[in-house]
């Protein structure tokens, strides 16, 4: 993924206001993100527990990014394993979240939202790198290779975003 500014970022969001493009926390540390190793930008907002972002390279070039909400209470008291829709890394305890996005146009503005099972992070381009661990045991190990992994997240990405689209 290229670098992105924060304009391009806050341009980006097809499901909120523009005003609440302005007003969402972008990430501090952009110059400090690993953009080779990025397939698109995802983070939590640390100051509301319950948001979080991602912006993806559409086939056409241009940037979508699609606002989250999540219940920060979701996390259950005892281990569980639980697996991104994107990535398919597996979590325990708390490592996958259920994050839903408001549709894009009239569908949101009527209130219709879609949601999948994401890596609490949304570091899954990382995890699928091997860059990033998720804790150790859980992890399901695969036979394809990581070029193969990558292309999975990516289409699974695509249909997501396809799904706030529409």
């Amino acid at each position: 993924m290229r670098p992105l500014s924060e304009s391009d970022i806050r341009r980006s969001f097809v499901n909120c206001s523009k005003g609440e493009a302005m007003r969402l926390n972008v990430p501090r540390d952009l110059d400090e993100q690993p953009w080779d190793d990025l397939d698109f930008l995802g983070w939590r907002d640390h100051s509301t527990l319950d948001r979080g972002y991602v912006v993806a390279v559409q086939s056409d070039g241009g940037l979508v990014g699609i606002a989250l909400r999540t219940n920060p209470k979701s996390s259950r008291g005892f281990t569980t394993r639980s697996m991104c829709s994107l990535c398919l890394t597996t979590h325990t305890s708390g490592g996958v979240s259920l994050m839903t996005a408001r549709r894009a146009g009239e569908s949101g503005r009527q209130g219709n939202t879609v949601g999948q099972y994401l890596c609490a992070d949304l570091a899954c381009s990382l995890y699928v790198r091997g860059r990033k661990q998720s804790i150790v045991g859980a992890e399901i190990e695969e036979t394809i290779t990581v070029e193969e992994k990558i292309a999975r997240g990516v289409v699974n990405l695509e249909a997501f975003v396809r799904l706030v689209l529409t």
